[in-house]
């Protein structure tokens, strides 16, 4: 058997500051819908700001189409809701030039009185990657086209 003690401090591979890919040079978004107050482009910055939400409640979906083929090793998604209760979905999907194929899928159960943050940090291994898309239900508790919930992403980081 083999085995390793490891600390706290090295259990995640946590990209060094500097480390994420600058989205906003290398990239060209698609949203389904923005709130002028909270465009796009405050959840995609190094800076920590106000994020982005969506202009019309339901499901949404935002895409990052690169301008040449990444190599991605890391995705840190950040969802914050302090004012409604609600079970979110989201999934993050990832291709070349064909089909995306789902890279993984989440679900979170926001509530103002405990869990109002989901941060999630994945490690994957994807080659040639030239569309990653996030895909948000807001409101899983209710039908989409009923759904009073508005979508918002603090920040999305790719490494």
């Amino acid at each position: 058997m083999r085995k390793s003690i490891v600390t706290p401090e090295n259990t995640r591979a946590v990209p060094a500051e500097g480390s994420w890919l600058d989205l906003e040079k290398i990239a060209r978004v698609e949203v389904t819908s923005e709130d002028a107050a909270f465009p796009i482009e405050h959840a995609l910055g190094s800076a920590v700001t106000t994020g982005w939400r969506a202009s019309a409640p339901g499901p949404q979906m935002i895409r990052l189409i690169f301008d040449a083929p990444q190599t991605i090793r890391q995705i840190q998604v950040h969802f914050v809701e302090r004012a409604v209760e609600r079970s979110q979905e989201f999934a993050l999907f990832a291709g070349g030039t064909g089909e995306l194929r789902e890279v993984v899928r989440q679900q979170w159960s926001f509530s103002p009185q405990g869990s109002t943050e989901e941060l999630e940090d994945y490690s994957k291994e994807l080659d040639g990657i030239s569309v990653l898309e996030l895909r948000i239900d807001p409101d899983r508790s209710h039908d989409p086209k009923l759904s009073k919930a508005f979508a918002s992403l603090q920040s999305l980081k790719v490494a």
